[in-house]
């Protein structure tokens, strides 16, 4: 896929957004596209999604209307079409900005872009391996002292629930990278993410509320450890990373 010649600083404001519309319109294809697979491999997906519950006795999927499976294919074929479709739709977004960037900013970015979806699904698979059967035996489990009731989820509902908690800890898992990326354009430093911990953690807390799917603290707990530790381990990979920016330009020096 070629890359936009024109830069946008020389654009007026009609070339610009003609560029976003081109953007705009190429994104909403790429998505139908991938909705045309998704909608062949739905049951599949939705079989798959189904396996944290399906080992819990005291639940049972059930639909509450003609049309409720028809309308959890249609959303299921939309998520993956754009989880097929993400190299393109990152690409489409990245190069409108691109010609803006300069060339060392440039090549941050094409790396950026393929860790972006690594790191995604890295964050969904977590979350579905991990925090899904922990939050669902959690929750299931409450509320049943004295009284063994059978429970019963639609499958509309479920299926909400669990793209909310895959986008989210898909959300959660690009801190690293975006951390990374401004440390590597230089607009923040491994020293500044050590001075500013404390308020760190109070922003990693706030955006845990934000973006979790329930307000229980149990499912902020699950979601505030991995931020924290991701935020860890962008600041000590951002001192390796600045160590060897040193070590190259001392022997740039030296030579």
């Amino acid at each position: 896929m070629k890359r936009r010649k024109s830069n946008p600083n020389e654009l007026p404001l009609f070339g610009h957004l003609k560029e976003l519309r081109k953007v705009l319109l190429i994104v909403a294809y790429a998505v139908a596209g991938g909705a045309v697979i998704g909608w062949a491999l739905a049951p599949m997906v939705l079989s798959f999604m189904t396996l944290p519950v399906s080992d819990l006795l005291e639940v049972s999927l059930v639909s509450l209307g003609p049309l409720e499976r028809l309308m959890v294919k249609l959303k299921l074929s939309m998520v993956i079409g754009v989880i097929i479709m993400a190299p393109v739709i990152f690409w489409q977004i990245w190069s409108f900005l691109l010609p803006a960037l300069k060339r060392s900013e440039k090549k941050n970015i094409y790396m950026a872009v393929p860790w972006s979806v690594v790191l995604f699904l890295g964050g969904a698979a977590f979350c579905f391996l991990v925090v899904m059967p922990l939050s669902l035996n959690f929750f299931v489990s409450m509320g049943q002292e004295g009284v063994a009731t059978q429970q019963m989820y639609s499958i509309k509902t479920y299926v909400d629930f669990v793209l909310r908690f895959v986008m989210a800890f898909g959300l959660v898992f690009q801190l690293p990278l975006v951390l990374l990326l401004l440390m590597k354009l230089g607009i923040l430093q491994p020293k500044a993410l050590i001075k500013f911990r404390r308020y760190a953690i109070f922003f990693i807390v706030l955006a845990a509320v934000i973006i979790s799917p329930t307000p229980d603290l149990w499912t902020l707990s699950l979601m505030i450890l991995p931020m924290y530790l991701l935020y860890e381990v962008s600041i000590w990979v951002g001192v390796l990373m600045l160590k060897r920016k040193r070590k190259k330009e001392e022997e740039g020096a030296s030579s």
